[in-house]
């Protein structure tokens, strides 16, 4: 069986620069998901004395959670940006492909850069930061993918990454003495350990679990948004959302959904709106369902034929007479 060497550095930087002086403080705009890589990438500025601003960015498929937390942990003001609308259209159309499952890593990318780039030129930040590192993600960060997404973005130059950046052409932070370029490492790979280690000597207790968190590069859930898109390609943010929870079936252009415990039942009739139905049982222990119509060419009664069999099916203990109720969600809901 053959055996694998995992190396990483962590050293730094045997250029010397000095920052700028100047009467005006540094200002850096740093993206942060809310892992450990974004912390430690805007601990690295603060160290330096250079006014780190984070900025999270939240859609259907991700949120800020892990970030507000650790932005309260540790007496950050988090910026927050929503980009639903114009994630999900790329979600439905990425120029740049896929990754294993339904993200649009590179594309995603882009989109939080364009808006980063916006926010940077109307308030005068120097110049733009985040946690990658080289070789953590095969499809958005390796360094030809960073180079289209510079280029495409017009921010050539201007992004920092001060996990990475002595494995990285020098940015302009660097050139121009904006940062201390002997404080900046070169790390690659996937392994944390090198993170770690960063962690201890920045003083962070709290060490969060790998950010990710976007539900796009679930295997499971692209499945579900696959066939999603090939009944209903014009799909919304509440479609989306609401097959991350239950077990979609379905039945031409009708989606049914059943939900597999409390916390999915209760999810459920949080999502559903207008045009849904909701099927609860009365008098015996079973599941939420679900349905909601793409088609509108299906009889009502028809659908709650079907909805009542589905509920059955994943119920347990059905007495003789089973009473399930049929609820129809409002607007306002």
């Amino acid at each position: 069986m053959p055996h694998f060497i995992l190396i990483f550095n962590i050293k730094q930087t045997k250029n010397t620069s000095t920052i700028v002086n100047s009467k005006n403080k540094i200002r850096a705009l740093v993206l942060m998901s809310g892992g450990l890589d974004s912390i430690l990438a805007l601990k690295m500025l603060q160290k330096q004395g250079i006014g780190a601003t984070p900025i999270c960015f939240e859609s259907y498929f991700f949120s800020c959670d892990n970030a507000k937390i650790i932005a309260k942990e540790n007496g950050i003001n988090l910026r927050i940006v929503n980009i639903s609308e114009p994630h999900l259209e790329i979600v439905k159309h990425p120029r740049f492909g896929r990754g294993a499952a339904m993200n649009p890593c590179v594309d995603c990318h882009l989109l939080m850069l364009k808006i980063a780039r916006k926010i940077m030129g109307d308030e005068s930040f120097d110049f733009i930061a985040t946690g990658e590192v080289i070789g953590q993600r095969p499809m958005s960060q390796n360094k030809q993918s960073l180079d289209v997404i510079e280029k495409e973005v017009g921010l050539a130059g201007k992004i920092l990454r001060p996990l990475s950046a002595k494995l990285l052409a020098r940015t302009e932070a660097e050139t121009q003495g904006l940062v201390d370029e002997n404080k900046l490492y070169g790390i690659s790979g996937r392994s944390r350990k090198p993170q770690l280690e960063l962690a201890k000597k920045f003083g962070i207790k709290k060490i969060p679990q790998p950010a990710g968190g976007c539900v796009l590069a679930d295997a499971d859930y692209g499945k579900k948004l696959k066939e999603l898109m090939k009944h209903h390609p014009e799909f919304n943010g509440a479609d989306a959302q609401v097959l991350r929870f239950g077990r979609p079936f379905w039945e031409e252009k009708i989606l049914f959904i059943v939900a597999r415990n409390k916390d999915e039942c209760e999810k459920l009739n949080k999502l559903a709106q207008a045009g849904d139905m909701l099927f609860e049982p009365q008098n015996f222990p079973g599941p939420t369902v679900l349905a909601r119509d793409f088609d509108g060419q299906v009889g009502r009664q028809k659908i709650e034929e079907i909805g009542k069999n589905y509920l059955l099916r994943y119920s347990k203990k059905i007495p003789s007479n089973p009473e399930i109720t049929v609820n129809y969600p409002k607007n306002e809901k």
